[in-house]
């Protein structure tokens, strides 16, 4: 296996109003054995950086160096590095051990030797005793695996994964995450993988790469990029519920209390520090007490509830917008209609200009649960 290193890479399209660029000056390393996720909304070229590094799309400029080895102008056959398409591309008149051992059927190896090598990577897989099926007969998830088994047998340098699971139902989802997981650490690969789906990049990633029109909006562990955002943009697209982000001014720069426009509402923070007067005030649902009696910082009254288990997400409706809590629900339960109080208990302050982060409360211990008080 090899890590892979990528230096001001910047891709550009032309297209009829003129040029698109899909990656600007984009620079990560992918350390060697390394699970790396690469996460963005639809557009914002994480498929584009992949297919870079995969040699199926030419650099506009840049460095892409596997293992120190320059290969931005190597053909993709000669990078040897695995590609998992998003659509699954199996043989359906071959046999999962004729599917699996394709690339050593390719390279010449006898009947025999690709046999017992498929055989040794499905068990590998967990499918050992598929391999005499034909896709037809096999389930989603056991196709994604018969197509990653096929990548596995070629020992590359490393595999590039693009939303392979994008067509399964959640819960196969989950369950190939574990396995790929399990996967992953058996055959010890450099995985770079392709995601739109935030839970699946915090779920599988040893590091997160965030990205958005085309740049790196933040690089780090999943723990990191969740607490510690670098902007507005990762704070609302990691984390399910979406973080509540409101306008707010920090009187004289004071960012101990910040005062939500238009509302008179004050939130305190506990962030003794000087900051800009103009900010965006964030915090997590999951980082709020809902008092029935209507007291807190903030109030409003519950549109909706909806239910996870024991625990609920609570939309409230306010005077500057819907705002959204995580509570426990089973001893408690809310109901729609109620006037509620919302008290705060960790911020993030924003530039409002250009949304990076300016500071955040120091306490950033996950909180073991959430309350609602009568």
């Amino acid at each position: 296996m090899t890590n892979i290193q990528v230096e001001n890479l910047r891709k550009e399209f032309s297209g009829e109003s003129g040029t698109i660029t899909a990656v600007d000056d984009v620079s990560f390393t992918v350390e060697d054995g390394e699970f790396v996720c690469i996460v963005g909304p639809s557009g914002c070229g994480k498929t584009t950086l992949l297919r870079c590094i995969a040699g199926l799309e030419t650099p506009t400029s840049g460095s892409i160096q596997l293992g120190g080895e320059e290969v931005a102008n190597v053909p993709p056959q000669h990078r040897n590095l695995a590609f998992v398409f998003q659509d699954i591309t199996l043989y359906p008149h071959m046999k999962v051990w004729q599917n699996i051992s394709y690339p050593l059927k390719l390279s010449g190896h006898s009947k025999d030797e690709r046999y017992e090598q498929a055989r040794e990577v499905a068990e590998t897989i967990q499918i050992g005793e598929l391999l005499d099926k034909y896709p037809g007969d096999l389930s989603g998830g056991q196709q994604q695996r018969v197509a990653i088994g096929r990548s596995i047998i070629r020992s590359p340098r490393a595999y590039l994964l693009d939303e392979p699971m994008s067509d399964l139902d959640a819960k196969l989802k989950k369950e190939m995450r574990v396995e790929l997981q399990q996967i992953q650490r058996e055959v010890g690969g450099t995985m770079t993988y392709v995601t739109h789906d935030q839970e699946e990049a915090m779920t599988l990633s040893d590091r997160m790469l965030v990205m958005d029109d085309g740049e790196i909006q933040q690089y780090g562990s999943p723990h990191t990029v969740y607490h510690e955002p670098n902007n507005a943009f990762v704070a609302q697209f990691i984390g399910s519920p979406e973080i509540n982000l409101l306008s707010a001014t920090c009187p004289n720069g004071d960012a101990r209390t910040v005062k939500v426009d238009e509302s008179g509402w004050r939130i305190g923070t506990g962030i003794d520090e000087e900051v800009p007067e103009e900010v965006m005030v964030g915090f997590r649902p999951r980082h709020t007490t809902v008092h029935r009696d209507g007291s807190g910082e903030l109030e409003g009254e519950i549109s909706l509830v909806e239910s996870v288990g024991d625990e609920g997400i609570v939309y409230v409706d306010s005077d500057v917008g819907e705002l959204r809590s995580v509570v426990e629900i089973e001893d408690n339960p809310v109901r729609e209609g109620e006037t509620v109080g919302i008290d705060v208990e960790r911020t993030y302050l924003f530039d409002r200009e250009d949304g990076t982060l300016v500071t955040h409360d120091a306490d950033l211990q996950s909180r073991s649960e959430t309350r609602v008080t009568s």
